[in-house]
């Protein structure tokens, strides 16, 4: 066996989402989000089930925290709720909603956790999206004023921001499938709402520059692997396409100050309508590129498959199987990822802040949860990462998702992604075998294969 250590000043961490955990939907004063719309609209999820009470967390917070701090997992990535802060996404916030996040960041401090926040992860207030949504390019003024009020109160503790949360999540998957809320299939709004996320990212940066407030922020993006699923020039023309929509329209606008034109061309009329200054707005620097990784994918040219004429099939590393949202497992894909931003984008500095696996998670008669099967998945992707750091790329530190099993938007409470299992009737938290495993992880600064 072999330990692999990681550079000092290494950061290890665990994540959770605002809409995923906290439960309390209707409680202080808190608004109706596009999620909450959407999971009580027949046939969006598969289950028929809502996050009223998710994990609870809302009410379990001081618990929770105290259960990281047992753990010794020394920084905490969580989100905050657009909605609970301003119940209608614009005016006068909510004092209960800032409260809470308030005492979030003092017991996390108290226990010696470091607070990593991020300002959207899907949840927007219905009343705008009422208005169009991210579509719309007046919520990137909204957004400006919610990050505003979130920096204000918690600027002078919290010292690790990030604007969005994975941005072609919330444009494609909400706005040009419909597979999640706001349940829009319009491929004209995806891309609208993808360059005005990227306005509202920019814009929030700004605000924090000029805030004078200390820390980091950057942006994070899913950055998923893609290979052609043959050598035929029809198939690595359809793998471009959606590499270029998930990769290049985001990466290519942040660090180049352009959209991919390439892919516009090709999906002519649907490009988004873009202001004078839009770019450069969105291209100002940022301090780091957090990156969420889970899973690799073939692509192959379809006629019939969407706007990008592309068929996505999962793909597995050999001796890999999938993981219960059926997705393949490709450990290598993490470190082409890394290698790819390093060698296109000028080697920024990149947290992956994102990485995990659902399970089949089968409790013995305590509750207790034996998960080889996620901790093999976790050693071998943070062994590519070791590979990623040998090779140069500047990789500052690891988030596992998720800290809870939770929510797991359209697919409801079904798949388990959580270090800990929540039992959704009692709400009992019990730790499983990878929340010990990955205590020694972060204990050791190093992985032993």
């Amino acid at each position: 066996m072999t330990n692999l250590h990681f550079p000092n000043g290494f950061i290890w961490g665990v994540a959770a989402s605002a809409y995923q955990i906290e439960g309390a939907c209707n409680e202080d004063g808190r608004g109706e989000s596009i999620w909450d719309r959407f999971t009580k609209t027949p046939y969006r999820i598969t289950t028929g089930e809502t996050a009223e009470r998710a994990c609870d967390h809302y009410h379990r917070m001081p618990d929770d925290v105290a259960l990281m701090n047992e753990f010794g997992y020394p920084y905490y990535r969580f989100a905050v709720s657009w909605s609970r802060i301003m119940p209608d996404g614009a005016g006068n916030a909510n004092k209960s909603g800032l409260d809470f996040y308030d005492r979030l960041v003092d017991e996390m401090l108290k226990a010696g956790i470091q607070p990593k926040t991020t300002l959207y992860h899907w949840d927007l207030p219905q009343t705008l999206q009422d208005k169009g949504g991210w579509a719309n390019r007046e919520t990137v003024d909204r957004f400006a004023e919610y990050a505003s009020r979130v920096f204000e109160r918690l600027g002078d503790r919290v010292r690790f921001w990030s604007t969005h949360n994975e941005p072609w999540v919330a444009a494609f998957l909400g706005y040009a499938t419909g597979l999640h809320a706001p349940g829009i299939c319009d491929y004209s709004q995806a891309y609208q709402a993808a360059h005005h996320l990227l306005l509202a990212h920019g814009r929030s940066v700004q605000i924090f520059r000029q805030g004078g407030y200390k820390g980091e922020i950057g942006l994070i993006l899913n950055l998923n692997g893609l290979i052609p699923a043959s050598s035929s020039q029809a198939d690595i023309d359809a793998t471009q396409r959606v590499h270029d929509e998930t990769h290049a329209l985001f990466l290519d606008a942040i660090y180049k100050g352009t959209y991919p034109r390439k892919l516009f061309d090709f999906i002519g009329s649907h490009q988004p309508k873009i202001k004078s200054g839009d770019m450069e707005l969105i291209a100002q620097p940022t301090d780091y590129l957090g990156l969420n990784y889970y899973n690799t994918d073939h692509v192959a040219y379809d006629v019939f498959g969407g706007l990008n004429k592309a068929r996505i099939t999962p793909y597995s590393a050999p001796g890999w199987g999938r993981t219960e949202m059926n997705w393949g497992i490709d450990p290598d894909g993490i470190k082409r990822e890394l290698i790819y931003v390093k060698e296109n984008y000028g080697s920024p500095k990149i947290y992956i802040t994102e990485n995990g696996c659902a399970m089949p998670d089968i409790p013995d008669a305590k509750g207790f949860v034996a998960d080889w099967d996620r901790i093999n998945y976790l050693r071998a992707h943070i062994h590519k990462i070791h590979e990623a750091i040998q090779a140069g790329v500047d990789v500052r530190g690891y988030f596992t998702w998720s800290i809870f099993d939770n929510f797991e938007w359209e697919r409801g409470y079904g798949p388990r992604f959580g270090l800990v299992r929540v039992d959704y009737e009692t709400m009992e938290r019990v730790p499983k075998q990878s929340a010990y495993w990955f205590r020694e992880v972060v204990q050791q600064n190093s992985i032993t294969i």
